[in-house]
């Protein structure tokens, strides 16, 4: 495990073998690393938040609680994880609003997906397996399985196989992955792996 001088780790934290933490990230109290993680320069992981084995965090991430990362997953630089539905910093009578008084939720990444650099993920909500974020759109609702969504908000516009590759349509609702040759079937917006 590789931890640069300025990274601040919670005590309580726990941190994985083999994890590569660079300069300036911050890691909360009871955050979960798993095994051989890379969290780049300055990328923030919130209290409480799990992260899986193998995920790469880059430049200036931030995952708030309480988010689920799976295995494999990939986070661009700059992305932002949102957890509040009502964020204000006061309440109505002026006052500051507590940190406990916060109905927090999160989002949840399932194994193998990629949210490019700079998106955002409006919390609650679920990124699909091997699903594909496009950077700079803003996720508002739930991302099938391999799916690839671009824009603001954001939108399906195909899907993507294991290797992160567009996959060619291949007529009666089949698709192909040009890398792996794995062939997925299509049926009410839902792709499975045949």
């Amino acid at each position: 495990m590789g931890v640069a001088a300025s990274a601040e780790i919670d005590p309580s934290a726990v941190i994985g073998p083999g994890c590569t933490i660079r300069p300036l990230v911050q890691v909360r109290e009871y955050a979960r690393l798993g095994p051989e993680c890379v969290l780049a320069r300055g990328a923030y992981i919130g209290p409480g938040v799990v992260v899986g084995r193998h995920c790469t965090i880059q430049d200036y991430a931030v995952i708030y609680e309480p988010s689920l990362l799976e295995d494999g997953v990939f986070v661009g630089a700059a992305a932002v994880f949102t957890n509040d539905t009502h964020p204000r910093a006061v309440n109505p009578d002026g006052t500051l609003r507590a940190t406990d008084d916060r109905d927090l939720v999160g989002v949840t990444v399932r194994t193998g997906a990629s949210i490019g650099a700079h998106a955002v993920c409006i919390a609650p909500l679920t990124i699909g397996r091997w699903a594909m974020v496009a950077a700079g759109a803003v996720v508002t609702e739930n991302v099938p399985d391999y799916a690839l969504v671009v824009g603001v908000p954001a939108r399906r516009t195909g899907w993507v196989g294991r290797s992160g590759l567009p996959l060619r349509a291949e007529g009666d609702n089949r698709f192909v992955c040009p890398v792996t040759g794995e062939d997925y079937t299509e049926h009410d917006g839902i792709l499975t792996r045949n």
